[in-house]
């Protein structure tokens, strides 16, 4: 093969000319391994974030174990609970749109009265204080992750309500109250979930034109998920999308997220004029740790596709029942095939899709949640016990269980245009 102007290069050397080739597309390249590696140290960055704040949520959930077993304690605690759950109850029915989400109410007041003062508390002070950065992490992920994880789910919610969680009377003072400000707090930008995820991740359905499809990637190995998490930055931080949208002339949505990014990176940047290190504590730490969730979440909800079939949604959309499943957020099949629909009626709908998920071979998993599949299946490679967790459209022996999931776990094939 000849390439363009090597003819008028006949008298030079091949030697040299090898080399000014090679020099330049080593030139060219540049860029593109400088940006693969910042990302994979983001994600480095993210893993070593993560893992601080997971040793505070985990160890303070054991410190509140052995204190719940303190009678006078738990009994306090169970009072002032359902005071407040029946004081929630009633406000709900004055603020809400549907009542039924009274769940998304009580976490955006719990976080409005814990992380909003602490993080003002902590920009009149100045100086960061320790105590105050580990009440900061507490409030915002909570024991063992759980506030993190329903706080995800009240955002992924949100964003398919048209008008947000509140009635027209408050709405126009707490519309999208969860993604447009809460989730600053969170390092989520704004537009990642209404924008983002009802306009581009409903529409590909995580197949491979899907910004955060796994599909790609062997789902039971750790160094792919490695390589998974640092591509997911770019998601997180806006610009995947805002080249899924400029490049397909979806203006309407391209000019939401350059708002979105916009806002956020002005946030950002005017913490760390502020104080860096504030911006590290309060606004870098989160925004690594959400991308790892995010990554989290794209990566198990779509993990055990169809080889032969990567873009049948109802084959590669896990579906899990667990003790929590906060506002249904397990029945994620249910919820691709019917976004619009409340979370609340997802069980029902589960039984409607019963025949069509069958037949495309949809899989399912008891007692396990989003996070300990991601563990079993990823980071412990226990595929025995995801085996013995699955429940299965018709008999299976553990073999053929094991099987299964090794064929759904590959990479999935390249899907010709």
């Amino acid at each position: 093969m000849q390439f363009v102007g090597e003819a008028e290069l006949n008298d030079v050397r091949k030697d040299t000319r090898s080399k000014t080739y090679w020099r330049a597309m080593r030139l060219g390249a540049i860029p593109k391994v400088v940006f693969r590696w910042w990302a994979v140290l983001m994600a480095l960055a993210g893993i070593a974030a993560v893992s601080l704040v997971g040793v505070l949520s985990f160890g303070c959930y054991g410190a509140a174990l052995l204190l719940g077993r303190v009678r006078p304690l738990r009994d306090a605690y169970q009072f002032l609970s359902r005071a407040y759950d029946r004081f929630l109850d009633r406000l709900g029915k004055e603020v809400l749109r549907d009542s039924r989400d009274t769940p998304a109410l009580r976490l955006m007041i719990s976080l409005s009265l814990t992380v909003v003062p602490i993080f003002v508390i902590q920009l009149v002070l100045g100086k960061p204080r320790l105590l105050l950065a580990i009440a900061f992490y507490l409030s915002l992920y909570g024991l063992k992750f759980q506030r993190v994880v329903r706080m995800f789910s009240a955002k992924h919610l949100e964003a398919h309500r048209p008008q947000g969680y509140f009635s027209a009377k408050y709405d126009k003072v707490f519309g999208r109250y969860v993604e447009f400000f809460l989730g600053y707090f969170y390092g989520d930008l704004p537009e990642l979930g209404r924008t983002v995820h009802v306009r581009l991740h409903h529409k590909e359905n995580g197949g491979s034109d899907d910004t955060v499809s796994s599909s790609g990637y062997d789902r039971t190995s750790p160094l792919d998920f490695l390589w998974f998490l640092s591509d997911n930055i770019w998601t997180a931080l806006g610009l995947a999308p805002y080249a899924y949208f400029k490049a397909r002339g979806d203006e309407k949505n391209r000019r939401r997220m350059l708002w979105g990014m916009t806002r956020y990176y002005v946030y950002f940047g005017a913490v760390f004029i502020y104080d860096w290190r504030i911006g590290i504590v309060f606004v870098l730490v989160p925004l690594l740790c959400m991308n790892f969730i995010m990554a989290i979440a794209a990566w198990v909800q779509h993990a055990f596709c169809d080889p032969e079939h990567p873009e049948d949604y109802f084959a590669n959309t896990v579906t899990i029942f667990d003790e929590v499943n906060f506002m249904n957020e397990g029945y994620h099949l249910c919820h691709h095939h019917r976004s619009g629909l409340h979370w609340a009626e997802m069980p029902a709908h589960l039984e409607r899709i019963r025949d069509k998920m069958r037949e495309s071979g949809s899989l399912v998993f008891r007692d396990l949640d989003f996070m300990e599949l991601f563990f079993e299946l990823t980071l412990l490679r226990r595929m025995d016990v995801l085996a013995e967790k699955l429940v299965p459209w018709e008999p299976m022996n553990h073999e053929q269980r094991l099987a299964l999931l090794a064929k759904r776990t590959k990479p999935a094939r390249a899907v010709s245009a």
